[in-house]
């Protein structure tokens, strides 16, 4: 009699992308195609970066809104600054139910652009324990700036206790560098090192998540970024219940 096989342990796919506003390098602003590009990925939770939502630029367009529609996911925006008659910042979706969705403003300069962290409490279906991603885009001008972010990212969020954390974005650093150490040192493990670059999914340490897969597409039209996805597998207790809310957790403000 063959023996009892264990059970399989449940994983989470996490994708982030910049999605340069909308725009493609070939200038056209094709929703449907880049909408392919996240559900080809199969991902459970998305951390979209560069997100504009009813600008001139992208013809009035509710982006959050029309990539619900169109990869059938939960989305939610949290703007970082007032652009052209709309809002621009980032965006989650997600394949299961989001609650207590924060937006909060990192520091910058007076000359930067605004940046944003939006987090959201996910409740999976799965197994999984419910979790809360956050999604980032650090400054791209000043690694001064970056630094700071980072520093402000690694005060709020809580390095133990409370649901899982999840932080994926671009973080517009290099490893190695001064704010890819201050997220990394005792706080933050890099799920999809050694092939970093500037988009990140980091794990927080001490969370019991294991690496199985990791994906870049080679995708050079839809965005002047590469999509970045995590296989994540639980290895932890089975599904939680009764996680503090996030707003009892961390504060961003």
């Amino acid at each position: 009699m063959a023996a009892a096989q264990p059970p399989s342990r449940p994983q989470l796919r996490v994708l982030t992308y910049n999605i340069h506003h909308g725009e493609a390098m070939d200038g056209a602003f094709d929703y449907e195609r880049l909408a392919k590009v996240i559900t080809d990925l199969d991902p459970d939770v998305v951390a979209l970066q560069e997100v504009d939502r009813g600008t001139l630029r992208a013809s009035g367009v509710d982006q959050p809104a029309l990539l619900e529609a169109l990869t059938g996911m939960t989305a939610v925006f949290g703007h970082a600054l007032i652009y052209e008659g709309g809002e621009y910042g980032e965006a989650l979706l997600s394949r299961w139910p989001l609650d207590q969705v924060r937006s909060y403003h990192l520091p910058f300069e007076p000359d930067q652009e605004p940046r944003t962290a939006l987090a959201a409490l996910v409740m999976p279906d799965n197994g999984l324990p419910e979790f809360v991603l956050v999604g980032t885009h650090l400054d791209h001008t000043s690694e001064a700036t970056r630094l700071e972010q980072a520093q402000r990212i690694n005060r709020v969020l809580p390095a133990a206790g409370g649901p899982p954390i999840i932080l994926a974005g671009d973080l517009n650093a290099r490893p190695g560098s001064r704010p890819m150490n201050e997220l990394l040192t005792e706080r933050w493990i890099d799920a999809i090192a050694p092939r970093s670059r500037i988009d990140y999914v980091l794990t927080r340490a001490g969370d019991p998540w294991n690496v199985s897969e990791v994906t870049i597409v080679d995708e050079q039209v839809v965005s002047d970024h590469r999509p970045v996805l995590a296989v994540l597998e639980w290895t932890g207790a089975a599904e939680a219940s009764g996680v503090e809310p996030i707003v009892s957790t961390f504060d961003l403000r």
